[in-house]
C-alpha cells in the first residue's frame, strides 16, 4: 500500500497546499534558516510511513531551496533509538549534506520538539524557523507556537500529493550510531498522565522567561 494513499486517507490537503504556495513566495529570495521536524519511534529497523513522510518532506522543501538548514528533534522514547539520529541517516542518503543537519536530542514530547529546537537554532544564530510536519502534528502545536515563540516559528505541513512521486524510495541506513544503550521506555518511568502534561509543554519551566515566552531568535 503507497506511502500516498495510506497518508491521504487521514490528512487534509487544502490547508497544507496553501500553507505551502504561501512559504514558495515567503521563501523565494531568502529561505528558512532551518525547519524542524518532530521525531517518530524507530521500530523493527525501518522506518514507518510517519517518519518516511516527515524525512521526504524535509528533503524536498530542502532540494526546493526552502530552508538552508534541517534541525531533526527526538530522543530515544518508544524504542532504543535517538529518533532525531535515524531520521537524519535517511536524510543524508536522500541528499541531504550533513553539514546542513542538525540534531536534538532531548525532546521527549512534540512541544519539546519545538522547545529544544529553538533554543539550538538561537546558538546557532538563525533567525528564521518553520516546522515542517504531518498536518495533524501540525495543527496541534499551531496554538503552542503562536504563545510560546516571540520570534514567529511558520507551520509547513506536508502536502501528500507532493509525496506521490517518492513512494518506491527505500533507502538503507545503519542505525546503530543511533542506539542508546540501557535504554528505558518513557511508558516504563512516566504514568499516562504524566506523559500528556509532557506533550501539553507542562515539563517546562516557562516561569524563567518574560511572560512565559522565549525571547526573539
Amino acid at each position: 500500500m503507497g506511502l500516498t494513499f495510506l497518508l491521504g486517507c487521514i490528512t487534509p490537503r487544502r490547508g497544507p497546499q496553501k500553507m505551502y504556495d504561501k512559504a514558495v513566495a515567503l521563501t523565494k529570495d531568502k529561505p528558512f534558516d532551518a525547519i524542524i521536524v518532530p521525531g517518530i519511534p524507530f521500530r523493527n529497523g525501518n522506518w514507518d510511513t510517519v517518519m518516511k513522510a516527515r524525512v521526504i518532506w524535509a528533503w524536498i522543501l530542502y532540494k526546493n531551496g526552502m530552508t538552508k538548514n534541517v534541525i531533526f528533534s527526538g530522543a530515544a522514547v518508544y524504542s532504543p533509538y535517538k529518533e532525531a539520529v535515524v531520521m537524519g541517516l535517511y536524510a543524508q542518503e536522500l541528499g541531504i549534506p550533513k553539514e546542513h543537519i542538525f540534531y536534538e536530542t532531548r525532546a521527549r514530547h512534540s512541544t519539546e520538539n519545538v522547545y529544544y529546537s529553538y533554543l539550538l537554532a538561537k546558538e546557532q544564530g538563525f533567525k528564521s524557523l518553520a516546522l515542517a510536519t504531518d498536518p495533524f502534528q501540525s495543527f496541534c502545536l499551531k496554538g503552542f507556537l503562536r504563545r510560546r515563540f516571540a520570534t514567529p516559528i511558520y507551520r509547513l505541513p506536508f502536502v501528500v500529493d507532493s509525496l506521490a512521486a517518492y513512494n518506491s524510495i527505500s533507502p538503507h541506513i545503519d542505525p546503530q550510531t543511533a542506539h542508546v544503550d540501557n535504554f528505558v521506555s518513557i511508558t516504563s518511568n512516566e504514568s499516562f498522565i504524566k506523559r500528556t502534561r509532557g506533550t501539553l509543554g507542562r515539563d517546562i519551566d516557562w516561569s524563567k522567561y518574560d511572560n512565559g515566552q522565549l525571547p526573539a531568535l
